[in-house]
């Protein structure tokens, strides 16, 4: 696979919402079982394995067999490619400091809401 279609591989995998989420509770809840996680999702087991094998061929999930469980672990590295592919140290450095901006005014909002309730 190129390094484009990796890529596109990537964006497609996220562009569903489900799949998405399938993510968020992989990652936090390391070496899930797949029943575990279709039983998070009102869809039938066999959309949820669908699901997961376009995010396993995008390679955002990894997989082993544990006896009959298979167990899914969360892969970062492609999200990483894509990241320093747009990046630089510096932009790095300006992207944390407008996050740490925002995450503070957020804070002073919500204490003056609390404060005017």
């Amino acid at each position: 696979m190129t390094e484009e279609a990796e890529y596109d591989a990537v964006f497609q995998a996220l562009a569903h919402e489900s799949r998405r989420r399938m993510l968020d509770i992989v990652k936090q809840n390391p070496g899930i079982g797949v029943g575990a996680l279709a039983g998070s999702f009102d869809v039938s087991r066999i959309a949820v394995m669908k699901h997961l094998a376009v995010l396993e061929e995008a390679g955002l999930l990894i997989s082993e067999k544990d006896g009959r469980t298979r167990r899914l672990y969360f892969n970062a590295a492609p999200i990483c490619m894509i990241y320093d592919r747009w990046t630089d140290d510096l932009s790095r450095h300006f992207a944390g400091e407008i996050l740490k901006i925002k995450a503070r005014a957020e804070r002073r909002s919500k204490t003056k809401k609390d404060d005017d309730a």
